[in-house]
Parts: structure tokens; sequence; C-alpha cells
């Protein structure tokens, strides 16, 4: 979990020799320096974004408040392609899971269950980082767990939406 403090530029001098995801769990803005080159990234809550490894580079918050990034750094290559299941979340429930972003390493899956909702049976094969955006029953807002290969039904008991993000690691 990276915090940017407002106003305070965070140097990254070796750069980042990994890909990663990320997962803004503030709104905000910020401004990314790679040599010359200067970009301004505007952001919301909820938010995923790719970023591959790079060099050397300067962030600051231009925000009036700290912004947290969730990182989730791929320490490698995939192991070879991603199993494949009849039970895939997105295949036999596309009601509640989304395809976020996906690439050789990751799939990002956006979850949303509304209140006193139940899903379809599916199977989870890959592990997977989960970040919970809400207050739901077992989790708060913003928890972030590792989980690995399951095979189950979901259902939202609470009166409230339940919404998580899920990294897939390939």
């Amino acid at each position: 979990m990276a915090t940017l403090q407002p106003r305070t530029p965070s140097i990254a001098k070796n750069g980042h020799v990994t890909n990663r995801v990320l997962i803004y769990l503030d709104n905000g803005v910020m401004i990314r320096k790679e040599g010359d080159q200067s970009t301004r990234i505007e952001f919301r809550r909820r938010d995923v974004r790719w970023r591959p490894a790079s060099g050397a580079y300067i962030a600051e918050n231009i925000s009036d408040h700290p912004i947290r990034i969730l990182e989730i750094d791929l320490k490698g290559p995939p192991a070879g392609p991603a199993p494949v299941s009849k039970l895939d979340p997105v295949a036999v429930d596309g009601r509640h899971y989304k395809v976020e972003l996906e690439n050789e390493q990751v799939r990002v899956l956006r979850i949303h269950y509304d209140a006193h909702e139940k899903g379809q049976t599916h199977e989870h094969i890959l592990n997977r980082v989960v970040v919970y955006l809400n207050d739901q029953p077992g989790a708060k807002a913003d928890d972030v767990r590792m989980a690995g290969a399951a095979k189950h039904a979901e259902e939202n008991a609470s009166g409230q939406p339940a919404d998580r993000i899920a990294v897939e690691l390939k």
C-alpha cells in the first residue's frame, strides 16, 4: 500500500523492475515525471490501472489530501497458459463478475452483488488478491486478502451492496 502525501514528491530512483496492477483507494490527481516527460494522472476511488515496469521517476500527489494506492507487483512472467474452468465466474455468473483488465500476467475482475443477492456456483482456479471496496459481512472497506482455489456460490447476506476487485495471478 502506497500512501502519497499532498505536495510531497516520491522519488523512485531505480524505478520498478516489475509490472504492477494499481488499485486507487482514494480520488486524486498526481503528476508522474520520467526524464523530460511529465504526465498528469487523474483517478477515482476504485479505478484499476496497469503499469508496466519502468525506469526512474518522480510521483507527486497534487491533491489536497493523502491518496492511497494498492500496488500489486508481479514478480515474474506467468508459469504457462492459465488454466480454464467450465465454471469460470465470468462465464457462469456474468451478472456479478466483469473483466476489468486482462493480459498475460493477470485478470482483474470487478465483482458486485446487490443487497441479499445470491450468485451462481462458480470456480476460482487461480490465486488472487481481493480488495473489499465497502463494508461487507466479514470484511471492512479497503481490506486486502489473498484467496486460493475455490468452488462455491456467493451470497450477499447484508442489506447493502457488496463490491470487490479480484486480481487473479496467472
